[in-house]
This record gives C-alpha cells, sequence and structure tokens, in this order.
C-alpha cells in the first residue's frame, strides 16, 4: 500500500502583514519551551532555487490563550535547540552541518 505524502502547511504572518508558507518538519518540547522546524515552501520555482536550504526554527510563545512564534533571541539556546531538530531529522533529509 502506498503512502500518501501529506505535508503539515502552516501559513505565518510577520510583523509588517507579509504572509510565508512553510511545511512543518518538527516540533519537539524541551524545559525550556515548544519549538517547531519549518522549511519554506515558494510558489516560484526559482525563489526556492535560490533559497538556503536552511530549516527555520521558532519558538512558541502563548499570550492570551493565542500561540505566536518568534525567532530566539538566545544564541546558545538556538544552538541547542537546532541540534536536537538535526538529531531527529537527519535520517528523513541529507542535512549538511556546518
Amino acid at each position: 500500500m502506498d503512502k500518501e505524502y501529506n505535508p503539515d502547511i502552516m501559513t505565518l504572518t510577520d510583523e509588517e502583514g507579509n504572509e510565508f508558507s512553510f511545511e512543518l518538519l518538527d516540533s519537539i518540547e524541551t524545559d525550556t519551551g515548544r519549538y517547531i522546524a519549518l522549511l519554506p515552501i515558494y510558489e516560484n520555482p526559482q525563489d526556492m532555487l535560490e533559497d538556503s536550504g536552511e530549516l527555520v526554527v521558532l519558538k512558541s510563545i502563548e499570550e492570551n490563550g493565542e500561540e505566536y512564534f518568534e525567532e530566539i533571541e538566545d544564541d546558545d539556546e538556538y544552538e541547542s535547540i537546532v541540534e536536537i531538530f538535526i538529531d531527529r531529522l537527519q535520517d528523513l533529509f541529507e542535512i549538511d552541518e556546518k
């Protein structure tokens, strides 16, 4: 039986109101919070070719019952979370660790 690929697509809006689409690759919860790993989705194939191919890793913040995602400001926190995602995703994707 063939397994269909049904990606989990998210659309996020930045502070200027610009919308961006991402495929949700993974999410984790640690002592410091909940994090998601995303891969940008482009309508224009040329934009996809020009993309760096890096994962977008965001932290989940809850305010007034609403969930928001923001960049991880702390470098040490970011590096440790990215390392967890790389360990979890390297079997599924060809990840070039720099």
